[in-house]
């Protein structure tokens, strides 16, 4: 059994189709259609069912993508361990992170690393946290930062970054930029500027109107944080940001209020998918990570 037949196989099992899955892995649909052909074969059974309208898997052909899963799994495992004992340090990271967290505390963390291993590759994707998860439960992200934590979890590693409490944030002519402290039912008919409902931070803040009895008026969606002040600078709306980014802000026309009873936090964390293989630039990116976090803490 040739390991390209299985990976034909799980391409064509994939898209469910011998066309698409030739354009993806750039091999002639004839070349696909012989190696399954073959892989039928040897294992005597039909792995499609393929009638005028769609291409079907069959039951042998479920149990057999099950396993050829596991199997390429394996394989990738074995070549990525072998280029690390050939390649020592160099090799590539592709790491998530989501607009909310800024360039300030990640930029220093990739500059000590890149003074250590400056022939790794970091390839940075920025998106909001639900599609970082899923990025690096499929594979195509090593690594995410992502926002609010989850509390049970079986299919990531996590290492704990920052808690940081959300603050209100309103124009300086509101009618709440006189006061010290703000309760989170004065908002109740404020209309909302926030980020978009794949950012996690979007959850976070419905979960806390509704824990108050409001649903909140949302005027914007945006996953650009400037863009989020910019609406808050022309009077539109309140928006809600952490701290460690509200600190940053510097206009006059805003005024930055935090929480009297409540507290909202952002909990950041670096997350990688368990039981996987990890090269060694990944691994040494999350060692690196976690000395890092020690001194600046």
């Amino acid at each position: 059994m040739d390991i390209r037949h299985l990976e034909y196989f799980s391409e064509v099992a994939q898209h469910l189709s011998f066309t698409k899955a030739s354009q993806s892995l750039h091999v002639t649909q004839p070349s696909i259609s012989k190696a399954i052909k073959n892989l039928e074969e040897e294992l005597g059974v039909p792995l499609f069912y393929r009638s005028s309208k769609q291409l079907e898997l069959t039951d042998a052909g479920n149990a057999v993508l099950i396993n050829a899963k596991r199997v390429l799994e394996a394989f990738k495992n074995l070549t990525l361990e072998l280029t690390d004992v050939m390649e020592l340090k160099s090799g590539e990271i592709r790491i998530g992170i989501p607009p909310i967290v800024g360039a300030a505390f990640f930029s220093k963390l990739i500059s000590q690393y890149k003074e250590k291993y400056p022939l790794v590759k970091i390839t940075l994707t920025e998106v909001g946290t639900k599609k970082i998860k899923q990025g690096v439960d499929d594979g195509s992200l090593d690594i995410g930062l992502i926002c609010t934590l989850p509390t049970q979890n079986n299919n990531f590693e996590i290492i704990n970054v920052i808690k940081d409490p959300l603050m209100l944030i309103v124009h300086s002519d509101h009618a709440l930029a006189s006061q010290k402290q703000v309760n989170f039912s004065d908002l109740k008919n404020e209309p909302f500027v926030l980020y978009r409902k794949d950012f996690t931070l979007y959850d976070l803040i419905i979960e806390e109107c509704s824990k108050h009895e409001f649903q909140p008026n949302i005027v914007c969606e945006s996953s650009q944080k400037d863009f989020l002040l910019g609406m808050v600078e022309g009077k539109l709306g309140v928006a809600l940001l952490p701290s460690k980014i509200c600190h940053e802000i510097n206009s006059k026309e805003l005024t930055i209020l935090p929480f009297s009873e409540t507290e909202i936090n952002l909990e950041l964390g670096m997350v990688w998918k368990k039981n996987k293989y990890l090269s060694f630039a990944v691994r040494e990116f999350i060692s690196t990570s976690q000395l890092f976090l020690e001194v600046t803490r």
